[in-house]
């Protein structure tokens, strides 16, 4: 076996790939035998022309959505960081304002993404906040496990040399609470996709701004499956290219193979 074969990283990769091409290579022949039509379910191969078909209008589609999805994921990691460092610092704040962050888990955008786009002006803006609101939880819940999850007797010992709450915080919390946060950070890159998609699908918003909610729509509309499923493809491939990005940053600042803590 030479030396790529033998390596950690392509022995990972190989078993997906593996199935993944085994799956389209049963997709595609399913539908080739059995003679499924386009507009039932259409095969690889047609998805694949679809997408060259109408790669500029899907690609401009996927950069709205994504760009939604990023400033979203921003806002989220900010603000969400923040929270956590409050929650730690007050057991009354977080008593008093956490149960209010678990509403916003709980209640389905798709309920409260009407109020918020009719309420503000601005589609791309409600399309931020409801995309926000999805993905600011985990950061918030593993951050504050990540910062209270320090050794006690650590904190003690930065008591008995009379160290300050942001001393303490920044040299003992936030290093503790580093593979909880990036934990939260792979899981609201996706939350943050998601929530700009449904958003999206709420406001039905077209034009130029439009993003792949809108597309699908209006494949669905006119009966255009092979370009909904590009579609759904590449809603599919940004989130795994956003959880990828995720795990290599945690991997690069928490060191190479190390794996996050928490969920």
């Amino acid at each position: 076996m030479t030396p790529l074969v033998r390596s950690p990283r392509f022995q990972a990769i190989l078993p997906p790939v593996v199935v993944g091409l085994a799956v389209l290579g049963l997709w595609e022949g399913l539908c080739r035998a059995f003679s499924v039509p386009e507009y039932l379910f259409p095969a690889p191969s047609s998805v694949a022309a679809s997408l060259l078909q109408n790669g500029p209008d899907l690609l401009r589609a996927l950069w709205s959505t994504m760009r939604v999805t990023l400033i979203a994921f921003a806002l989220a990691t900010g603000l969400g960081t923040l929270t956590a460092f409050l929650f730690v610092q007050s057991r009354f704040i977080e008593r008093g304002f956490f149960p209010y962050a678990v509403m916003l888990q709980v209640t389905p955008v798709v309920a409260v993404a009407p109020l918020i786009i009719i309420l503000v002006r601005d589609t791309q803006v409600a399309l931020v906040i409801c995309a926000t609101i999805i993905a600011i939880f985990p950061i918030i819940s593993n951050t504050t496990i990540g910062l209270r999850s320090v050794d006690p007797g650590l904190v003690d010992l930065m008591r008995v040399y009379r160290a300050s709450r942001m001393q303490t915080l920044v040299r003992l919390r936030i290093p503790s609470a580093l593979g909880y946060f990036f934990a939260g950070l792979r899981i609201a890159s996706g939350l943050s996709l998601i929530g700009a998609v449904v958003a999206e699908f709420v406001a039905g918003t077209g034009g130029r701004s439009a993003g792949l909610a809108y597309e699908i729509l209006q494949a669905g509309f006119q009966l255009d499956i092979p370009r909904m499923f590009a579609a759904l493809g590449l809603i599919t491939i940004a989130g795994i290219l956003l959880f990828l990005a995720m795990t290599g940053l945690s991997r690069l600042a928490l060191g190479e193979g190390a794996e996050p803590e928490g969920a």
